[in-house]
Order: C-alpha cells, then structure tokens, then sequence
C-alpha cells in the first residue's frame, strides 16, 4: 500500500551507508539508480558520492514514456516506434506527459488522431496518461511487485552508455537550471553515452506543463528538506 515517496526514508537510511563507501573507492564509473522514489535517491546519491552530476543517472522516466508510447501505438493503431513522446517530472504520481510535443513521425499528435477518426482528444489523452501513471499500481495488485519492465528499462539504459549511443532518454538526474528549476533531480530529455550524462535536449512545453513541471520539483524539493 505504500506510494513510491512512502519509501523515502527507509531508503535514503540506506544509501547513507552505501554512498560514503562507494565515495571512499575513489569509484570511475557511473551511478545507475533505480530504486524508488528514483528521483530522490538520484539526487540523495549525487550529494552523498560526491562525484560528478553527470555520472550519476536514475532509471526515471524510461520506464513510464515506453508504456506511454505503447499505449498511443495501440490507441492509434500504429507502430509504437513510430511514436514520439515523453513523460517529464519526477517517476510517480506527479509525473507530466509533454502532450504539446508529442508527434506520429513529424506529425502532431492530435492531427495524426483526427487522421485516424478520433476527435475527442483530451478526454481520450487524460484517459491514457491516467492508465500509464497507473500501470505499476496495477501490476503490483496483481503480482506484488513489478519486474521486466523496469529490467528492460535498465538493460536500455546500460546499452546507452556501455555503446556510447548518445540516444536521448528521459532519465533523472540533478537539474541545474533547465526550464528554471535546479538543485532536484527529475526526468527529462537527455543524450546519454559513455560518459553518462552530455545534455539535456530542450523540448517545447506549453504553459500548462511547465507550470506541472515546475509543481513536481517543488513537491520533491519539499521532501528533500525533510532529509
């Protein structure tokens, strides 16, 4: 019954006990983070590692854009790869779908959705960023907990760096003054290669969203005073 933010601090217990021993190792590689609440933790093991903010990567949103782009595919009928989209913000209940962004192969989500009969966008697009934010609720009702999407996410995230792709995925790191917020880690657009983290790749948000992105940082910033 417990949210992805009821773990903070059973969590955090344990990374300041594990990151000073890491630290100590004069460690070269780089910090995947997955364990939830992701962004956090991501931002926890930044502070306590001491190592560069490049180098430490949460798994994010990696996860939630691929359901989401899945279910458009299925909505649409059309292939799900030919589905451009991301979900920014932190990994949970306050995550945001750039919807003003989204796109069928260059073309806008809600022209491509008129060219396929539907035209009540916005009840139909709710509905699906409901289901997508959901999902993990759903699958941990009826198995207890969750384990190849996320080990897919991973495996994609490791395949980035270790053949330097330099693919753009919405993984957490510490942000530092991307669309005005800084010091908190959330999920954004980012070129990930061997090195970790090369930049952030600015995407079009619209008003509404970025109001959305700017109250999830300040959700997490809120728990980050309590540590």
């Amino acid at each position: 019954g417990e949210t992805r933010l009821d773990l903070v601090h059973k969590n955090v217990a344990i990374y300041e006990k594990i990151m000073p021993q890491i630290a100590a190792l004069d460690f070269q590689g780089i910090l995947l983070i997955v364990s939830n609440p992701v962004d956090i933790l991501t931002y926890v093991a930044a502070k306590l590692s001491g190592l560069p903010k490049e180098r430490v990567i949460g798994s994010g949103t990696v996860l939630d854009t691929a359901r989401l782009k899945y279910e458009l595919g299925r909505h649409l009928s059309v292939d799900n790869r030919s589905v451009h989209s991301f979900i920014i913000g932190e990994h949970g209940d306050s995550e945001i779908v750039a919807w003003s962004s989204t796109n069928v192969s260059g073309i806008p989500v809600h022209d491509f959705c008129e060219m396929r009969g539907f035209y009540n966008h916005d009840a139909a697009m709710e509905e699906i960023a409901s289901r997508v934010k959901n999902s993990a609720y759903d699958i941990i009702q009826k198995k207890q907990a969750t384990y190849y999407g996320i080990a897919m996410s991973v495996k994609r995230i490791c395949e980035c760096i270790i053949r330097d792709e330099k693919s753009i995925l919405p993984v957490s790191t510490v942000l530092q003054g991307a669309y005005g917020i800084e010091d908190v880690a959330l999920s954004m657009p980012t070129i990930v290669g061997f090195d970790g983290v090369e930049t952030h790749v600015p995407i079009s948000l619209d008003h509404k969203e970025r109001e959305k992105l700017e109250q999830s940082a300040a959700t997490l910033k809120e728990l980050i005073k309590e540590l």
